[in-house]
């Protein structure tokens, strides 16, 4: 795994910690962007762990 990956990885996680903590203050509404940068940060992820094969 590079540098790069766990980058990618941290971020996604650093930032669904992010996300579930604004559903529970703020709502859903408000951490939706934190909940799909997560997304496009694993599927990013994803992505380059395939294309490694």
């Amino acid at each position: 795994m590079k540098l790069l990956d766990i980058v990618i990885l941290s971020l996604a996680v650093g930032f669904l910690i992010i996300g579930i903590h604004q559903v529970m203050v703020l709502g859903l509404g408000q951490a939706y962007w934190a909940l799909m940068l997560t997304l496009v940060l694993f599927f990013v992820f994803t992505l380059r762990k395939r294309g490694k094969n």
